[in-house]
Order: structure tokens, then sequence, then C-alpha cells
């Protein structure tokens, strides 16, 4: 990957992801079954709030995998590694923007950093499940 066409295929990577933000999650797509939709927040402990994120963040990587399995075995080659070059660079985004929150100082920094892996992995997830 070279010159202007990595950045473009960032470019337009971010701004898909930016698009997720901007609108609504829905609960759950209609073919799947809905996630865990414990409110974390109730829980005492930062301990238990993280705890109770990675779970429902372990859930819907699950459902992200499966999703993205099934769409590369359903594409043509150009697209199949169209969707994989897509999906590693959704992954450096996933991990550098929750880096991002997990610096910050307290303990609300695992929380913050927790609900954001949360987020992007439920949207993409839900975001691969449409393509199928």
């Amino acid at each position: 990957m070279g010159g202007g066409g990595g950045i473009a295929l960032i470019a337009m990577v971010l701004a898909c992801v930016a698009a997720l933000w901007v609108r609504p999650l829905q609960a759950e797509p209609a073919a799947q079954q809905p996630a865990p939709q414990e409110n974390c927040g109730e829980r005492r402990s930062t301990a238990d709030i993280v705890e109770c994120l990675a779970t429902q963040t372990a859930v819907w990587d699950r459902r992200l995998s499966t999703a993205y399995q099934k769409l590369l075995e359903s594409l043509p080659v150009r697209r199949r590694d169209r969707l994989r070059s897509a999906q590693r660079l959704w992954i450096q985004f996933r991990d550098a923007n929750c880096a991002y929150f997990a610096s910050r100082s307290g303990t609300i920094a695992r929380v913050d950093a927790g609900q954001c892996l949360l987020r992007l992995t439920t949207a993409r997830a839900m975001e691969l499940e449409e393509g199928i």
C-alpha cells in the first residue's frame, strides 16, 4: 500500500467510524440473538464494572468474528482483500482510540477504556452483520 491510496483508505475507514458515532446504536440486529444488556454502571466497584464491560465486549467480539468470517467467505477475492484491509485498520483505530481513554489518570480510566472497547466492538459487529 503506497502513496495516496493508503491515505484515502484510512480516511474512508475513519469517516465510516465517525458516521457510526453519529448514528445511534441499535439494541440488536434483527437476525441475531440479543447480547447481554446489563447496565454495568449499577455494579458497586470499578473492578466489577470493568469485568461487566469485558464480559459484554467478549460477546460482541464473538459476534464480530463470526460476521467477519461469514462475510469474508461470501465475497469475491478483490472485495475480500478490501475487507481484510479495512478490518486491520479498524483494529488499529480501536486499539489506539481506547488506549487514549485508558491513558487518563485514576481508576475511571479503566472504565472509560472498557466502555470504548464495548462501544466500538458493538458498532463494528452490527456493521458486519448487516453486510452478510
